[in-house]
């Protein structure tokens, strides 16, 4: 086993998009684990949007990354050492490791990975996190009935293919947005979608329309920004927004120009009378042997299809990370940080 555990840190606050030397690649010794730990050694790193937030120091939902701190993120790790009772050698589990190869935990908020069930990137994508706040935020908030129109934004990414495919498991029509060709193809023809529209396209907003003539009835939303502003005039009354994330604004270092459109959209909300409901996929923590349970089976099955946008070695995370937030990846992005 290695003696020294290579980390990328927050080297710096990213003012607007992220720069590379907004992060530091470091080794340090390899942490040694006391009574009641194991030592993990990340085999699959996760890269998620989310992480963009953790790099402000503003105030959020969670705690901010500290400078000089290893990034925030979930990975899958092996157990190459162990002090707990309860945890052997060669394990898989997964943790909050963040962008590093070696991590202590005494194994609280972990959970053993099977790989005999599903490869173990899985608990990162589909079985994980994202596959998670696809599950919950869709069934708890948008509650898709047989015969609506359910759209989706970054309907190729990990959260927004598996709203598309629940949504047509639930009956409901579903229609992604997407960037370019390529992800359209995809969403309708490996994924079942009714229907993609690219949000490149010059004419978006009619292809929109078009793609939802009876209007839209569940809008899941990823991106904000202009995709936002095409979907809010096709919203049907009572419609349902569950918001899990705004990746347009992440990098946004002022308030966007043009008029205060406030006074619109409450009037939507009032007249179309909307639900709007922000959430954080622990909200729904209770529902995740469910989750697990049900997606596990529609993957076997076959109804479920899920796609993994791999990246090789550590060092390469900050530039993936980046290009995530242009919408470079196709698919869960993940980083394989060993064999």
């Amino acid at each position: 086993m290695a003696t020294m555990n290579r980390r990328i840190v927050l080297a710096s606050r990213p003012h607007g998009e992220p720069k590379p030397g907004d992060f530091r690649l470091e080794e340090v010794p390899v942490p040694e684990p006391g009574p009641g730990q194991v030592l993990l050694r990340t085999k699959w790193l996760s890269l998620d949007p989310y992480m963009r937030g953790r790099m402000s120091a503003a105030k959020s939902y969670a705690a901010p990354v500290e400078i000089g701190a290893p990034i925030t993120a979930e990975t899958v790790g092996e157990v190459v050492a162990s002090n707990h009772p309860d945890y052997r050698i060669g394990e898989l589990l997964t943790a909050f490791a963040g962008w590093q190869e070696y991590f202590v935990t005494d194994g609280k908020g972990s959970r053993r990975i099977d790989p005999a069930e599903a490869p173990p990137s899985t608990a990162l994508g589909v079985l994980g996190m994202p596959g998670m706040t696809a599950y919950t935020g869709l069934l708890n908030i948008g509650q898709p009935k047989a015969g609506e129109t359910v759209v989706v934004a970054a309907a190729t990414g990990p959260v927004g293919s598996m709203v598309g495919q629940i949504a047509r498991l639930k009956g409901a029509r579903a229609v992604g947005i997407a960037g370019g060709p390529d992800k359209c193809r995809y969403l309708t023809e490996e994924l079942g979608f009714d229907a993609a529209v690219d949000h490149r396209a010059p004419d978006f907003a009619d292809a929109l329309a078009r793609a939802c003539p009876k209007g839209i009835d569940v809008y899941f939303e990823n991106v904000g920004g202009a995709v936002f502003d095409a979907v809010l005039p096709l919203l049907n009354d009572f419609a349902r927004l569950p918001v899990c994330g705004l990746v347009s604004a992440y990098n946004a270092t002022e308030v966007p120009p043009g008029p205060d459109r406030q006074p619109a959209l409450m009037r939507m909300v009032l007249t179309k009378r909307l639900r709007i409901q922000g959430f954080i996929v622990w909200d729904f923590a209770s529902q995740a042997e469910e989750f697990r349970r049900e997606v596990g089976a529609w993957i076997k099955e076959g109804r479920v299809q899920y796609r993994e946008d791999v990246v090789e070695g550590l060092e390469k995370a900050p530039e993936a990370f980046i290009g995530l937030l242009k919408g470079r990846n196709f698919g869960k992005l993940v980083v394989r940080v060993s064999s």
